[in-house]
């Protein structure tokens, strides 16, 4: 009986490290937050491409905890605001970071 029950608190604290271990903090993302993430950078980055006025090889955009920052130059101002409107018009974006540029 005692050799079951040592087993079983082992194995309580071997799930409760790992899940702790997958957990976010505000400087880190969680293993679920990073998978959306990257969905929602996909995201974003298909619906540059798919607009034909933007050039998307110009433009970066890295996600973190559903804020989108947008990166790199662009030929107008008109670029810049489509860009944006594109990635806020994603699902799972909560805010748009603009860093871009006119060159």
């Amino acid at each position: 009986m005692r050799l079951a029950n040592r087993f079983s608190t082992f194995i309580f604290a071997v799930l409760l490290a790992s899940l702790l271990g997958c957990a976010g903090s505000p400087t880190k993302e969680g293993t679920g937050e990073y998978f959306d993430d990257t969905v929602i950078t996909t995201k974003v980055k298909a619906a540059i491409f798919d607009e034909s006025s933007l050039k998307s090889a110009e433009i970066n955009v890295e996600t973190f905890k559903g804020t989108v920052q947008l990166s790199g130059f662009v030929s107008s101002r008109a670029d810049i605001n489509k860009a944006v409107e594109l990635a806020r018009g994603v699902k799972g974006v909560t805010s748009v970071r603009n860093d871009m540029r006119v060159k």
